[in-house]
């Protein structure tokens, strides 16, 4: 029987993460997935980035995955986020091109040293009892390691809903793994079930663009991966429509003929991303929601429906698609639907992603209740870095919520086990300004150095930004700006009040109407320096108050995430504790007092009781 360092099952963004990371850590690692030709699909839309996800991509893209420079690969249309609401939520939303996207991370899998991939359908775990021992396939065949990453996805017992009409089905036709759920389920796991769903894709020389508003992508070099230099997407836009009184009517006609539609899914959707039946339902003073029309791959006719998702039959999809400004003579090619598929509620997991019934089996991506490509490429970084720490007996990574988005999402997972799906939002994570888009390498590079997962190439160029940075912010303290009528003459222009004296360019930068832009307008420069330093450097500058009172509050909160629970910890013996608070601390095991205080019904007393419990000698851990 052949035996792997690490085995990750499934071949989406969790997985492909998941499996480059372990082999890059220098572990034998197989990947196993149901279709090769389908790693890295984008089974809905082909896009990355986004409020929060775009953190997220440049999180994994500073820790050494592969996500940022896939989605550079395979770029079609790139933009600017929220640039009028601050750096704090500022961040890049690309449209892919998904065949580019699936070759590039197909090709970087296939070219890992220790990575090895292999066509198959895990039917099951073996396991000892107390930890995992392999997977066993549909064959027969047994295949060992006690290391096992669960990325299934939306495979995992997977169910097409059209309308009235369901059957087991993967996304986009694939084939369903229903196999595997049960043998959680026996294993004694809590498996639940959630849905999500994907729109119509129409045929691009059936809509009429010109009545359609157009957005273009950004005129400056962008790029998500710090070490790619960026560049000018010019060659696609997206466009802009809107329902109507005609399309929610098609809605409501349907729902009224057919009472039963919402009680056949049993798991609840997601409430950031619903289906336009479900906006109709819960908005009916709504006279329109935003559908946007984008590009799937170069040399595609197909166009993807953002915000159109429906699990409704196909004649009342084409009914509500041709009651769309633009779409009156639109062809769907593929239809919309709802999928509905088996997930691990995430409290039965460890804050580093490992299983807490099976010693071995971490669990990344939608298994866990979340939704999005980003989402699931975060969690199989962190689950194939852990995987492998473990093996080797040293201490897991477990990112904190002031460290990244990466912890504020595996945090909330764990700690909160959300019973829907679970996307990231910026309004998520209270440490947004030390969290920004610009800084996710100053924050998480040198760990993925550490790891070995940053290579000699990115880290000469993260150590270059980082001398930058410091050389920039040495010029604007030094810098003198005296007083002219053309120097007043710009800041009049740009809405601030003009200089009575000299100061400095960091005292300039600092007032709100001023940009790194205008300052380069004062004082042109043959040689500036990079977009991202420059945004970095303005966001420092002008957020420095806002800054160090974030951090002041982190060191406070710190001594709380560094005392933790001995194992087998008995908040059922904490006298004075609440009984619903001992009972759900119970459920959830949180790790260290600081996630105990994020648990929902915990009081502030609470927690002095259970800090009080942990500070007695025979109850102090400093693992």
């Amino acid at each position: 029987m052949e035996k792997y360092d690490v085995i990750v099952v499934g071949g989406g963004h969790a997985g492909c993460e998941a499996a480059l990371a372990a082999a890059r850590m220098g572990a034998f690692t197989l990947l196993i997935n149901l279709n090769p030709d389908n790693v890295a699909l984008m089974a809905c839309n082909p896009a990355v980035g986004g409020p929060a996800k775009g953190h997220l991509v440049r999180e994994v893209d500073a820790l050494g995955g592969e996500q940022a420079r896939a989605a550079d690969a395979s770029t079609l249309h790139l933009r600017w986020l929220n640039t009028s609401k601050g750096a704090a939520v500022r961040t890049l939303r690309a449209q892919c091109d998904l065949r580019r996207y699936h070759v590039h991370m197909k090709n970087a899998l296939e070219s890992c040293p220790s990575l090895e991939t292999f066509q198959g359908h895990v039917e099951a775990l073996e396991s000892d009892g107390q930890g995992v021992r392999g997977v066993r396939l549909r064959t027969g065949e047994v295949i060992a390691s006690s290391r096992v990453v669960l990325t299934p996805g939306t495979y995992l017992g997977g169910k097409v809903f059209l309308g009235m009409i369901s059957f087991s089905s993967g996304p986009l036709g694939q084939v369903s793994a229903p196999e595997l759920g049960d043998d959680l389920r026996r294993k004694g796991f809590e498996v639940g079930r959630l849905k999500t769903g994907t729109p119509p894709r129409i045929h691009g020389d059936s809509v009429d663009w010109g009545s359609l508003v157009a957005q273009e992508s950004a005129r400056e070099p962008l790029s998500f991966s710090f070490n790619n230099p960026g560049r000018v997407y010019d060659g696609y836009a997206c466009y802009l429509t809107r329902t109507n009184a005609e399309t929610h009517a098609a809605v409501q006609s349907y729902m009224e003929e057919n009472s039963r539609f919402f009680g056949l899914i049993e798991g609840p959707g997601p409430r950031y991303c619903p289906f336009i039946e479900d906006r109709v339902v819960r908005f009916p003073d709504r006279e329109g929601h935003q559908i946007f029309l984008e590009p799937v791959a170069e040399g595609s006719k197909e166009i993807y429906m953002q915000n159109f998702s429906t699990g409704l039959p196909l004649e009342v999809q084409r009914r509500m698609l041709h009651s769309l400004p633009g779409c009156e003579r639109a062809r769907i090619l593929r239809p919309a639907y709802a999928i509905e598929y088996d997930y691990l509620p995430a409290n039965q997991l460890l804050p580093w992603l490992e299983t807490k019934l099976l010693k071995g089996l971490f669990c990344a991506g939608q298994i866990n209740g979340t939704s999005g490509y980003e989402e699931a490429a975060a969690q199989g970084l962190l689950a194939g870095i852990n995987a492998v720490r473990t093996l080797r007996g040293e201490e897991p990574v477990v990112l904190g919520r002031h460290e990244g988005y990466i912890g504020v999402l595996v945090d909330d997972l764990v700690t909160r086990a959300p019973r829907e799906p679970y996307r990231m939002l910026t309004s998520r994570c209270e440490h947004r300004l030390l969290l920004r888009h610009d800084n996710a390498d100053r924050r998480l590079t040198p760990l993925g150095r550490s790891l070995g997962l940053v290579g000699d190439g990115a880290w000469e160029g993260f150590l270059r930004r980082e001398r930058s940075c410091e050389e920039e912010r040495r010029r604007l303290r030094e810098w003198r700006i005296l007083p002219s009528p053309g120097v007043n003459d710009l800041l009049r222009a740009a809405g601030t009040t003009p200089l009575e004296g000299a100061v400095s360019g960091e005292e300039l930068l600092r007032r709100p109407e001023v940009t790194f832009d205008l300052l380069e307008r004062l004082a042109p420069r043959e040689d500036p320096p990079e977009g991202g330093v420059r945004a970095r450097v303005e966001a420092e500058v002008k957020y420095a108050g806002y800054i160090e009172r974030q951090e002041a509050s982190v060191a406070r909160l710190s001594r709380m995430e560094e005392m933790r629970f001995p194992e087998g910890f008995d908040f059922q013996g904490v006298r004075g504790l609440l009984a619903e608070s001992a009972e759900k601390l119970s459920r959830c095991r949180p790790h260290t007092l600081g996630q105990a205080g994020r648990v929902a019904g915990v009081t502030p007393a609470d927690l002095q009781l259970l800090w009080v419990a942990l500070a007695r000698p025979g109850h102090r851990n400093d693992r």
